[in-house]
């Protein structure tokens, strides 16, 4: 015996100090249940005195907090005693309070260092995202000076071990602000829930396919940067295509028409193809008159500024006459156009000579007529009219007894020339 009261005392002083010891044992098993998150302690009684601190239940999880004077909202709690594992368990919550106080103002939020977020993960409940659609639900009712408010909290039960297993649903805060700024914490109550595996109650349970497919809320970044991208490209590129296309069609200045013709040329090319034309050996004398003469007006208007083809005679030897310097030709010019206008108007038939003699003096006047090219002190070339230098009036011959044709068309010239003469060299005055 006394060899075996050692061991005996040994023996017993070591299960003393294991019943002293706390318990290693994991929070979650089947049965017995062990020791999970308990109750809060109940709320100490503060003494009756007016200067009392507020009142306060606390928790492992939860610490309430009632302002001094101020009434606890009512609160009613509702949660399932049994459910599956991997599905939803619901605790519904109906606060009844003041109008103006605000149940969950910046909603239900967990830190995940947050003790409440600690002591739901140890007992194997977890809260789905709030963005995926099963976060908290509130909604508020109104009547009268008092409002009530139901709020549901959704948690994930997924216990560590299969089987059955029993978890408690620890305090949770559930925060009120008042419209004086203050904040009331109240503690929801330790809930007892038994969690079983889906096919716990399947003899002979068998996969089950997976669900309907469920839209996935997932924020794009490359794609919707890249849709930005896209849309200001199109806009710029628009906008410039716009600014390209108004720049195209801007009013453009229309280039300068090129500068008219001499009218000694005009007037030269036009009595040569008179000459080369035939009308003479035609016949059609009344009509060769008729081309030389507007030929030869069409010239004098454009030189000296007037409507030769719409002017009579008058007009047109009335401008010449205000000519200066005066205009040398000026009475063979004279001469010419009275004698066209007897061809034209009074029918005064002319001959084959007078057509030729018609032709050479229009042909002289346009050449009498030409501008002069003078040189300026600074070497800088000038157009300017002929000096007006009278001729020398040669003697007239009489006409002969019979030949009326002197007193009609003038002298004639003594040799006219077989070929077109040149027109004669500008003068350049030094």
């Amino acid at each position: 015996m006394r060899q075996w009261l050692p061991f005996a005392c040994a023996a017993a002083l070591v299960a003393a100090a294991a019943q002293a010891a706390p318990t290693s044992a994991p929070l979650l098993s089947a049965a017995p249940p062990p020791p999970l998150l308990s109750a809060p302690p109940p709320p100490s009684v503060a003494p009756s005195s007016s200067a009392a601190t507020p009142s306060s239940a606390a928790s492992s999880t939860c610490v309430e907090h009632v302002p001094l004077g101020k009434d606890r909202p009512k609160l009613t709690e509702k949660f399932p005693a049994r459910g599956e594992s991997g599905h939803v368990l619901t605790l519904s919550l109906t606060l009844e309070h003041g109008k103006g106080e605000t149940v969950l103002p910046g909603g239900f939020q967990l830190q995940t260092e947050d003790p409440t977020f600690r002591g739901l993960e140890r007992v194997g409940l977890y809260l789905p995202d709030p963005d995926g659609g099963a976060g908290p639900v509130l909604t508020r009712t109104e009547q009268g000076e008092r409002a009530t408010t139901h709020v549901e909290i959704s948690f994930v039960a997924l216990p560590q071990k299969p089987g059955r297993n029993v978890l408690v649903v620890p305090a949770l805060p559930i925060t009120v602000a008042r419209a004086s700024g203050d904040v009331i914490v109240l503690c929801t109550e330790p809930h007892e829930v038994t969690i079983e595996d889906p096919i716990a109650n399947a003899s002979n349970p068998m996969p089950r396919p997976n669900p309907a497919a469920r839209p996935e809320r997932e924020e794009w970044t490359a794609l919707k940067n890249a849709l930005m991208v896209g849309a200001g490209a199109l806009v710029l590129g628009a906008l410039a295509a716009w600014l390209i296309g108004k720049w195209l069609r801007r009013p453009r200045p229309v280039p300068p028409p090129p500068p008219p013709r001499p009218p000694w040329e005009v007037a030269l090319e036009e009595l040569f193809d008179i000459r080369h034309a035939g009308l003479i050996a035609e016949g059609r004398l009344a009509e060769h008159f008729d081309r030389v003469s507007d030929s030869l007006r069409k010239y004098l208007g454009a030189r000296f500024g007037f409507d030769g083809l719409e002017s009579t005679t008058r007009e047109a030897l009335s401008v010449l006459r205000d000519v200066s310097p005066r205009v040398a030709p000026l009475d063979a010019i004279e001469t010419f156009l009275r004698q066209a206008d007897l061809v034209k108007f009074a029918k005064t038939v002319p001959t084959a000579d007078d057509g030729d003699l018609a032709l050479v003096r229009a042909e002289h006047i346009v050449r009498e007529t030409l501008p002069t090219i003078g040189v300026t002190a600074a070497g800088v070339p000038t157009t300017t009219l002929p000096v007006a230098v009278p001729a020398p009036v040669e003697a007239r011959p009489a006409a002969p007894v019979g030949d009326d044709e002197f007193a009609k068309w003038g002298p004639k010239p003594n040799a006219p020339p077989a070929t077109e003469p040149k027109p004669p060299e500008p003068e350049v005055k030094s």
